[in-house]
């Protein structure tokens, strides 16, 4: 049996009192811009079509012509009748008569109606695909592509809440103030509203985060000299270190390092260690604080019975009655071929990073033999050639998200966007992190030792860390990263559509405008604000996604290696405090305005948040327990340090521990293709016959110690122990801290608890006896009958 469908309450979509209104009285919904095609040509004869189908569907067009044809779209009441009609039941919102009244909700029906109103220009005219089989449809967005149309847009508003938005938050001087949550939704719709409003929320949170970076930051700087560690190293000088090159590579010494150790020590400190296991549980804090936050922005917006799949099968409907329902699909065959594709570009991804690593130990060799702190140097550029190759792949990672997408050919746009999200931030991640993650986890742990060093193609050898520690080499590729990210981005964000704006007023025509000027008409005066809309830089399905891309890489760094970079959150902080006003300013006075959409939430987003959470947890505790040298430096202490086996209480209890961390290596077991120099360096007057390296080796057969299997059993039980109690007070705070506030459930509660008072109310005073509803299964109807 066929599905019965029975809409009341005039949901046909016909009005009773109907006033049609002349063009120039109408409010434009949308503006649609193409060249001046050749009159019978394909480009005219398919834009002619397109424009015959909104026609058809009940839509007004308005022509004006300049330069370019624009043509204005204004929609039947009509539709957003059915609309109301179809959702009212999850959405309340809409259940008055000014419902035509909210542009953001006209805006995004009428997008929708013209992102899926389908022409087929091969057939004859009235005739339709299924008459035609094997003619594939064309949309807009393919129409835009074809050149047929040059862009599609709804229209800023002259004054009113523009004007507002402009004068009280899109401005400069306005950065702490806060943000017109109501006004935003207003004008751009409630997914807008929410990316600022967790933008704002992330920033505030950022503070106290922020805060306590900067106090452990200054807390290495009053101890700069007071380590016991750079003291032994800066006084080493009678240590002599092995060469850090096969090529005729100098002996050094260990008190050559001295300023390296100091800076080390600003970030690999006992304020670091706690630091990061604060920063653990902030990122925990931080996503049960937004939920709270999120649930009383929403609250006031009616709309937690809203569905997202529902609204859009409700708008498949109004554009097309006879819309086709897309089940879900799932295939095992194809969720294996997009896994191996997906596996393919992150290790495709990988290799990038090992290229990387391969030009870092080339210019070491090269800058070793002409300058000093050549590792330094070589991490430098390493770092700066890492961020131009972050550039170069975001593009290609995006095409190859986008194909990925495709190929899996999701069931709506909401899930195609979820898809496409997943997908992307994982080939970024893997972009930003891959270079971090060998630095952190790898750099001088797999390169051997002297007399077997690892080598690439069995030429170079692999990075050796320095005798303090490779957290500074991690440091310097975060800070370079993570500052030519935000300075340049924001900088680009803003300048690029300012630039376009000031260059394409330059390109008008100044005769048109004093024209427009003169003549006082409508028509003219349409025509000047869809070209001023025209001029303002165009924006995309991808506009908004962006946005929350760059502030997820952001997070990233903020939370998952904060250990190393304590001044992230800072950082991150005072970019927020720009980025809000950018954005807003970008949105309000720079660019076309962007298409409103509904949520209730960020959406996947939230699930993203919460992986980097757990990934923050992690990495800390790699950090700590590999990358730093707090371990060692506490298995010394507590067990090799004079403190212990002299029972001394009057030497600070990491005396020797340099020795102690550094091996003996014989100079005459070098490899054969290790070239020594041949001149000895200044400070030595004898031949050198030992150097020293950084490892846990014995002196004779070269083997690890039994100080290495101590320190890898305690940095192994470290980790184990640091990652399962942070995940539990991960847990613990997630369970402690409701998602959803007390008072905006009692709100809700008496919302409904008064709702149903008065249907009760209703119904005594109307005699209903009894109302019964009749549901058949099988044939998915509903009747309905009153007894009265």
């Amino acid at each position: 049996m066929q599905d019965k469908i029975e809409l009341t309450e005039n949901c046909s979509g016909k009005s009773e009192e109907t006033k049609p209104l002349v063009p120039n009285q109408m409010k434009w919904d949308f503006v649609l811009v193409c060249d001046k095609h050749k009159p019978g040509s394909k480009k005219d004869d398919k834009k002619r079509e397109f424009l015959d189908k909104l026609k058809n569907k009940g839509f007004t067009i308005k022509e004006i012509e300049d330069k370019k044809l624009f043509y204005g779209v204004h929609a039947p009441s009509e539709i957003f009748r059915k609309y109301q009609c179809l959702l009212k039941n999850s959405d309340s919102e809409l259940q008055n008569h000014h419902m035509e009244e909210n542009v953001p909700i006209r805006i995004r029906i009428v997008n929708f109606i013209l992102k899926n109103t389908k022409i087929y220009p091969e057939a004859p005219f009235g005739s339709e695909q299924e008459q035609w089989p094997g003619r594939d449809p064309e949309t807009l967005r393919k129409l835009i592509k074809a050149k047929v149309f040059e862009a599609a847009f709804p229209l800023h508003e002259k004054e009113g809440l523009r004007k507002l938005l402009k004068e009280n938050w899109a401005q400069w001087r306005k950065i702490l103030k806060e943000q017109p949550i109501e006004d935003i939704r207003s004008y751009f719709g409630e997914k807008v509203t929410l990316y600022f409003a967790w933008l704002g929320w992330y920033t505030r949170i950022l503070f106290p985060a922020a805060v306590l970076g900067l106090l452990v930051f200054l807390y290495g700087i009053f101890h700069f000299d007071s380590s016991q560690v750079t003291k032994e190293i800066c006084e080493a000088n009678t240590t002599i270190m092995c060469p850090l090159c096969d090529q005729k590579c100098p002996f050094w010494q260990l008190s050559d390092t001295c300023t390296y150790a100091k800076v080390t020590h600003l970030f690999d400190n006992e304020g670091t260690i706690l630091f990061a296991v604060l920063m653990a549980l902030w990122a925990t804090v931080f996503l049960e604080l937004w939920k709270r936050k999120r649930a009383e922005v929403v609250s006031g917006w009616e709309l937690y019975g809203w569905d997202e799949d529902e609204e859009e099968l409700a708008l498949q409907l109004i554009n097309n009655p006879e819309h086709t329902l897309k089940l879900y699909q799932h295939s095992y065959i194809r969720s294996t071929i997009l896994l191996l594709l997906v596996l393919l570009m992150i290790t495709v991804l990988i290799g990038i990073a090992h290229a990387l690593v391969i030009y870092r130990v080339a210019a070491t060799v090269i800058f070793t033999q002409s300058r000093e702190r050549a590792s330094t140097v070589a991490v430098m550029t390493g770092a700066v050639l890492h961020y131009i190759t972050i550039i170069v792949m975001t593009k290609v990672n995006r095409r190859v998200a986008l194909f990925l997408c495709e190929l899996e050919n999701p069931r709506t746009f909401s899930e195609r966007e979820n898809i496409f999200t997943v997908k992307i931030f994982t080939f970024q991640f893997f972009t930003y992190f891959s270079s971090l993650i060998y630095i952190a986890f790898f750099l001088g742990r797999i390169n051997g030792r002297p007399g077997n060093y690892v080598r690439v193609a069995g030429k170079w050898r692999l990075e050796e860390c320095h005798p303090s520690g490779c957290i500074t080499d991690l440091f310097i590729q975060m800070a370079i990263i993570m500052t030519l990210k935000q300075t340049l981005n924001n900088f680009v964000e803003y300048l690029t559509p300012w630039l376009r704006l000031r260059f394409r007023k330059s390109l008008a025509n100044p005769k048109d405008k004093d024209k427009v000027h003169m003549e006082k008409g409508p028509e003219d005066s349409c025509k000047e604000q869809w070209l001023k809309n025209y001029q303002l830089s165009e924006v995309n399905v991808f506009s908004l996604f962006d946005e929350f891309l760059e502030m997820m890489i952001q997070y990233s760094f903020t939370t998952i290696f904060v250990a190393a970079f304590p001044l992230a959150p800072l950082m991150a902080f005072i970019n927020n405090l720009f980025e809000i006003r950018l954005d807003a300013i970008k949105m309000v006075q720079l660019q076309r305005r962007i298409v409103p959409r509904k949520a209730n939430d960020i959406g996947i987003w939230l699930q993203v948040l919460e992986a980097i959470g757990i990934l923050a947890v992690i990495g800390n505790g790699l950090v700590i327990a590999i990358t730093s040298d707090f371990i060692p430096m506490q298995v010394y202490k507590y067990t090799y340090s004079p403190c212990m086996l002299q029972n001394r209480t009057d030497i600070n209890c990491l005396t020797g521990y340099i020795n102690y961390s550094l091996s003996v290596f014989r100079v005459q077991d070098f490899e054969r293709q290790m070239k020594l120099p041949e001149k000895l360096p200044d400070f030595m007057r004898s031949e050198i016959t030992e150097c020293r390296y950084r490892d846990y080796r014995n002196s004779d057969d070269y083997n690890h110690s039994v100080q290495f299997w101590h320190v890898f059993a305690a940095r192994l039980a470290f980790l184990i122990l640091f990652e399962h109690v942070a995940l539990c007070i991960k847990l613990i705070a997630a369970w402690y801290v409701p998602d959803v506030p007390q008072s905006v459930k009692n709100k809700h509660l008496q919302k409904k608890y008064e709702k149903l008072q008065i249907q009760q109310r209703k119904q005594s005073s109307d005699g209903v006896t009894g109302t019964t509803w009749i549901i058949s299964a099988p044939s998915r109807e509903m009747d309905r009958s009153t007894d009265v």
